[in-house]
């Protein structure tokens, strides 16, 4: 039986990976953390390796027999009140992964980038894999920073002959969403009651599943030193509320709040959020990216790699139902019960 090693499998994409690595009949080791939440991977059969990302003792024992290696594990927030922590967990964490994999004679080693490591278009078309940052310098925030740092130093470690491919999901969502996401707090924000406005902006939405199929088929079938978007539906913020509230019932914010007026906003609220060690409820970061149309090609992954995701509406419609269905969601009047489905891909797998 061939074994697998993952980071991150106590979080949202590393939940669904998991899931999917058991069903085709691998045997999963996961790494976590001394007291990180392991609900996701309740009654799973795997087997746990406690340590973190700079725990070379950990990352080896993860690795020992591993065939494929997946790197899934970031510290991912739009805000963080130490950025060093964030670069030593994105940074450093992903090269010692890939080191450890190599040195074990893995056969394959998925780095789980994002689409936050691709330079965004300027305007409303999608770009793909070939749209390079010039450097961490021009990128807003430090998440970002961390995942392109991260991701080039996962290529350079390609060049050097380590089999490592890269995965850039774009926006997942969908079920295991514990924390939740900055993406996950989107819709949650919509389900509650909390989103009087919007802003003129856009996202790539995926489904979670298909990011983790999408993680399995470049171990498959991905070329050594290259990336992949792992995408779905490029949307407007505007459109994705209109199909929650379709999908739910509860009526869409009508307001379109100006740019201007949400970077004043985003000013204060992070400000006094260092003042005050409380994470901000509008990231000024999260606001700089709002700026642009974050749209993406996933083409290159359906050519090479057989890459089929599910309409953005199945994804929504699922987010909501394991919301719903996991207590994030206060009762609202109107709204609609959605039921949780199961997510056929038996294509794309």
């Amino acid at each position: 039986m061939d074994a697998a090693f993952v980071t991150g499998g106590t979080g949202f994409v590393g939940a669904n990976l998991v899931r999917l690595l058991l069903e085709k009949g691998l045997r999963v080791k996961a790494l976590v953390r001394k007291n990180s939440n392991r609900k996701n991977l309740d009654g799973l059969d795997l087997e746990l390796v406690e340590g973190d990302l700079l725990d070379q003792s950990a990352l080896r024992a993860g690795c020992s027999g591993a065939r494929y290696a997946f790197h899934v594990a970031a510290d991912y927030r739009i805000w963080v009140p130490d950025p060093a922590a964030m670069n030593a967990a994105n940074v450093q964490g992903t090269v010692n992964v890939i080191q450890a994999a190599a040195a074990a004679g893995t056969e394959r080693i998925v780095y789980c980038s994002s689409v936050a490591a691709i330079k965004p278009p300027h305007d409303r078309i999608p770009v793909d894999e070939r749209s390079y940052y010039a450097g961490a310098a021009e990128i807003p925030g430090v998440y970002k920073q961390s995942k392109f740092l991260a991701e080039m130093a996962a290529l350079d470690l390609a060049r050097q002959g380590h089999p490592v491919v890269v995965v850039n999901p774009a926006a997942p969502v969908g079920p295991f969403d514990i924390k939740p996401t900055p993406t996950g707090r989107i819709i949650l924000d919509f389900l509650n009651g909390r989103m009087p406005s919007y802003i003129d902006t856009g996202l790539n939405v995926v489904h979670v599943r298909d990011v983790a199929i999408g993680h399995w088929l470049a171990a498959e079938k991905g070329r050594v030193g290259q990336r992949y978007i792992l995408g779905g539906e490029n949307l407007t913020f505007k459109q994705i509320l209109g199909i929650l509230s379709e999908i739910t019932g509860l009526p869409a914010p009508r307001f379109k709040t100006p740019y201007a007026v949400a970077y004043a906003f985003a000013t204060i609220d992070t400000a006094w959020s260092r003042l005050t060690g409380g994470e901000p409820r509008a990231p000024l970061d999260a606001v700089r990216m709002a700026r642009h149309f974050m749209w993406y090609d996933s083409e290159k992954a359906v050519r090479e790699l057989g890459y089929a995701p599910v309409p953005a509406k199945r994804a929504l419609a699922d987010a909501v139902a394991w919301f719903q269905a996991n207590g994030y969601v206060k009762m609202a009047v109107g709204r609609k019960s959605v039921p949780v489905s199961k997510h056929i891909t038996s294509e794309a797998e």
